[in-house]
């Protein structure tokens, strides 16, 4: 069993499956490799969304059980063979560990608001500042960096956070990952903008209304004035 080995990211998705499908559908799990390769290749709460072929996972299962991350089980109660993970007792983590670790193997780069918001089926914290506290430890965890900060990109708020299991994190994916968070505040800008000029166009139309309004009703007053000075000729 080797807690410092180096996972290809193949096996580090593979791994974060296993843990993932544990924690949030328990009654599926331990996996057959068909539902691993479609928990691997599901398009939901991924990034990098990929498309592995069995013989791909097969190939990455075999790596993850030689390091003891992984076991097989068969016999006769199973007609196929399932797999569940050993990544807690390998790693020596806690729950609020596996969990944030988890989360980061799956969708790469990560606040601290999107860690919290996207364990909450895996582990429940009570704050940012226990996610934040989560994060530390994984930063120094056993003489082992298992989590880095990642310096802040242009145009977002806070730094993410990613997993250091396959090494160093890919500065394409760091971009990548980012992108989709710039975009939405983007949209969300334009979104107000155009909120707030259909507001504008509103308020002068009803002011416009308004205007119509007394100029009906004033003519309303005339009209009735004149009526009653009419009735008066026949009285």
């Amino acid at each position: 069993m080797e807690s410092n080995v180096i996972l290809s990211p193949e096996e580090a998705r593979i791994l974060a499956c296993l843990v993932e499908k544990e924690l949030t559908t328990p009654d599926s799990y331990p996996l057959t490799l068909n539902s691993l390769l479609a928990a691997c290749n599901q398009k939901s709460s991924r990034f990098p969304v990929v498309n592995y072929d069995s013989a791909t996972v097969e190939a990455a299962i075999a790596v993850l059980k030689h390091h003891g991350f992984l076991r097989a089980i068969s016999g006769a109660e199973h007609r196929v063979p399932k797999y569940r993970h050993d990544m807690p007792f390998i790693l020596r983590l806690n729950p609020a560990q596996t969990a944030v670790l988890t989360v980061l193997m799956l969708r790469g780069p990560q606040t601290v608001g999107e860690i919290r918001g996207r364990t909450d089926r895996m582990h429940e914290f009570d704050s940012l500042e226990e996610v934040a506290d989560t994060l530390r430890d994984l930063k120094d965890h056993l003489g082992r960096a298992l989590v880095v900060e990642l310096e802040r990109l242009p145009g977002t708020k806070e730094p993410r956070f990613a997993h250091l299991l396959s090494g160093p994190p890919d500065e394409s994916l760091i971009a990548a990952a980012a992108a989709p968070a710039r975009s939405i505040v983007r949209q969300d800008s334009e979104e107000s903008a155009t909120l707030r000029q259909e507001l504008e166009e509103t308020r002068l139309e009803v002011l416009s209304l308004a205007e119509k309004l007394e100029t009906v009703r004033t003519t309303l007053g005339v009209l009735q004035q004149e009526f009653a000075s009419f009735r008066k000729q026949f009285e």
